[in-house]
């Protein structure tokens, strides 16, 4: 099986070349092979590469800029999406995509179904939204999973940066009223490496069934809770001489305001994809460790 990674030097993207490559041949393409920028050049890169599967983990992902640079992010996030969706469908490859939480308002009071409907802030999540709809435009055989709140050892994140102000500031102030789950980027290559094996088996006996799915880690926090977990995480692996933070203080969005809008609740219901997938969901904590572990080891070791 040859597996066309897009976007395999982002945080998704480096997962998943190491996730998808005890299914078959991965061939990672980052910016410099497959520019998302420029949609037209794509169809090429993809009819060159000969994929079975297509997994597009690129995108427009800087979200206040989007405010003011929308073609830039549309050309990502939706018109490079239908064409690649469109090329996919012509290799006869399976097409996955991400989106996002941001295609809410976040004015709901319970976990986001699939089939909520949309209403995005900004204009990183309606070009997102846009994407998802070329992908389901474009026909053949796909999946998009939404996601939320990712992070990784890799990248610019919010676990990175908190780590990197915990060691210069004394007190963190990080809004406490937007709640998400937060998800690793190394989970969500593991869960999506686990849906491409059943969905290759599906199609392989005719019973593939395209959708989209929402994709997160398990339970859900704030912003401050998520803050306070690192640092606390921090102080017990690193030292207090290593972490300064002695307190992380609880703001309201409207004390941090950004160029673009940001949904209040970012919570998405899984069930759809747990039933379709059988697949089991760390916790958003346990999975944070995890990551941690990884991170705390390079920092006590980086040779």
């Amino acid at each position: 099986m040859r597996i066309m990674v897009t976007g395999a030097k982002g945080q998704v993207g480096w997962e998943l070349t190491r996730s998808l490559a005890a299914l078959g041949e991965v061939l990672p393409h980052d910016r410099a092979r497959a520019d998302l920028s420029q949609p037209h050049t794509l169809k090429a890169v993809v009819a060159a590469a000969k994929p079975d599967v297509l997994v597009n983990a690129a995108a427009y992902t800087a979200v206040d800029k989007a405010e003011e640079d929308e073609a830039g992010a549309r050309a990502v996030n939706a018109e490079a999406v239908g064409v690649l969706a469109e090329a996919a469908r012509e290799a006869g490859a399976l097409f996955v995509h991400y989106s996002t939480d941001y295609v809410f308002d976040g004015t709901k009071p319970r976990p986001y179904l699939e089939t909520d409907a949309p209403n995005p802030l900004g204009v990183y999540g309606a070009t997102k939204l846009e994407g998802e709809r070329a992908v389901a435009a474009a026909g053949g055989d796909w999946l998009v999973f939404r996601t939320s709140w990712v992070y990784g050892p890799r990248g610019r994140n919010f676990l990175r940066t908190m780590l990197r102000l915990a060691a210069q500031r004394e007190t963190l102030n990080v809004v406490s009223d937007q709640t998400g789950a937060p998800t690793s980027a190394r989970a969500i290559a593991q869960w999506s490496a686990h849906a491409i094996r059943q969905a290759m088996a599906e199609r392989a006996s005719s019973t593939f069934e395209q959708g989209l799915f929402h994709l997160t880690a398990e339970g859900s926090t704030s912003w401050h809770g998520f803050a306070s977990r690192i640092v606390e995480a921090a102080r017990r692996a690193l030292g207090d001489e290593a972490i300064r933070a002695r307190s992380v203080e609880p703001i309201a969005t409207a004390q941090y305001p950004t160029p673009a809008r940001r949904p209040a609740n970012s919570v998405l219901d899984n069930t759809a994809f747990e039933r379709r997938f059988g697949l089991w969901r760390q916790p958003w904590d346990a999975a944070m460790e995890d990551i941690l572990d990884d991170v705390f080891e390079r920092m006590r070791d980086p040779g």
